[in-house]
């Protein structure tokens, strides 16, 4: 089974309850990588956002 990690505080979505990590998640970039657990590099821009980590690639807002 494939561990999967929390956008913004790292940990794993089972550990623990997540409700304040997906509320900022509404507004803000994930800071970590969902697959991988790596601090991904983040830049925020007038038209939203982007998310790159080293291993899987970029997420983007819209």
């Amino acid at each position: 089974m494939t561990e999967i990690y929390c956008g913004r505080c790292g940990r794993s979505v089972d550990d623990g309850d997540h409700d304040d990590c997906r509320r900022a998640l509404a507004l803000e970039p994930p800071r970590y990588c969902a697959e991988c657990r790596r601090r991904m590099v983040v830049q925020v821009h007038p038209m939203g956002w982007s998310a790159r980590c080293s291993v899987h690639g970029e997420l983007t807002s819209g």
